[in-house]
């Protein structure tokens, strides 16, 4: 059995010398694990920011220092992202499941007909949410493959005319992930991409709105990002709450109300870091690699197995079952043992999952597919 090897060790108390801080490797779906640098300087800064000698969740979120601090999140995001000019970028409250209400407010009315794909289980939550606002069309349900494809290119059926297209290119949960961008021709694109934004270069002009959880490959819990087309502002319904009004919100600068500061910091630090590793380009090229390891480990075993279509398996959610389902505990339990925690599949579905986002490095996924080939030869 697996035990230490699995582990990172790392003395980073200052303060209490000597004092080792395990970090094991994280495979949560989200909150999911953070850069060990970030953390480390978060840790450095915590009581003592930029010099001010108070935490950075202790001053004003109008003060000139944290204003700059938001306005150069902005800068770096639009970097990162190529974003252009004619999108506004929010910062909102609510997660990603405010915004399953927050985009029909915004972009259709009572008697409107709105597109929805439904590939799994957020593409599911967003679309009862939407229908408590509008008409919701289905465009494709993929709940007959037990949602382990997605639409064939092309075979949307799509609504004339309608006020938005929804689909959620990576459903977290399944493991399923859209190879492609829809065409919607001149109806606009909406994105859930909580558990893909960042992990690649985007396309930002193929959408209307794009919105994601940052609690994966952002920072931690309580922030989602939003960015839509200016054309698409001022749509907002009378009765829509002025929090998920994407006009007056931007109109604020996303500070209406008083914003997760510590948040907020804690991504800009996390903007730094993908930057220093080398933008968007090279995130592809490294998560790109890890997947394709896992995927090689479970396709080359006759002991695991991965029941999502090869061509849309997802980059960043891995699910995996075992060929003995009575294993799984011992599995679990082995791999927590060895440094590699939350693998546990979510409770719809079972067996495994490990989510590969942004933070995980290379090695944990080298980690994992030892410790896998290391059961299997013991267990098989």
């Amino acid at each position: 059995m697996l035990t230490w090897p699995a582990f990172q060790k790392s003395l980073l108390d200052r303060d209490f010398p000597g004092r080792v801080v395990v970090r094991v490797f994280n495979f949560a779906a989200g909150p999911a694990m953070l850069p060990l640098e970030v953390l480390d300087q978060a840790r450095a800064e915590l009581t003592d920011w930029q010099g001010s000698g108070m935490s950075v969740m202790e001053v004003s979120h109008r003060g000139k220092a944290f204003v700059a601090l938001a306005q150069e999140l902005e800068a770096l995001l639009r970097e990162l992202a190529s974003i252009p000019s004619h999108y506004k970028v929010l910062f909102l409250q609510g997660g990603a499941t405010a915004q399953f209400a927050g985009v029909p407010l915004n972009l259709s009315t009572p008697e409107s007909t709105v597109d929805y794909v439904n590939t799994g289980s957020w593409s599911k939550k967003a679309i009862v949410e939407a229908k408590r606002y509008c008409n919701v069309h289905v465009a494709a349900d993929e709940s007959a493959s037990r949602y382990n494809t997605v639409p064939r290119p092309g075979a949307l059926e799509l609504t004339p005319g309608a006020a938005y297209v929804h689909y959620t290119p990576n459903e977290t949960i399944g493991g399923v992930e859209f190879p492609y961008v829809p065409q919607t021709g001149s109806v606009p694109l909406v994105a859930d991409m909580s558990s893909t934004i960042l992990s690649r270069p985007l396309e930002v002009t193929k959408f209307g709105v794009v919105y994601a959880g940052a609690q994966k490959n952002i920072g931690p819990a309580g922030l989602c990002i939003v960015l839509v087309r200016e054309d698409l502002l001022g749509r907002a319904r009378r009765d829509t709450p002025t929090v998920l009004d994407y006009s007056a919100m931007a109109q604020d600068a996303s500070m209406l109300n008083t914003p997760p500061t510590f948040v907020w910091y804690i991504a800009s630090l996390v903007l730094k870091w993908v930057k220093a590793q080398g933008g968007l380009p090279a995130m592809a090229e490294r998560n790109r690699a890890k997947a394709e390891a896992l995927y090689r480990a479970i396709d080359g075993s006759g002991f695991y197995r991965n029941p999502v279509e090869k061509s849309c398996r997802s980059w960043m959610n891995v699910p995996f079952t075992l060929a003995n389902p009575e294993l799984d505990k011992k599995f679990l339990a082995e791999a927590s043992a060895a440094g590699l925690t939350n693998l546990a599949g979510h409770r719809s579905v079972g067996g495994m999952r490990a989510s590969l986002y942004n933070a995980m490095p290379p090695a944990g996924v080298r980690a994992l597919t030892d410790f896998m080939q290391e059961f299997e030869r013991r267990n098989g």
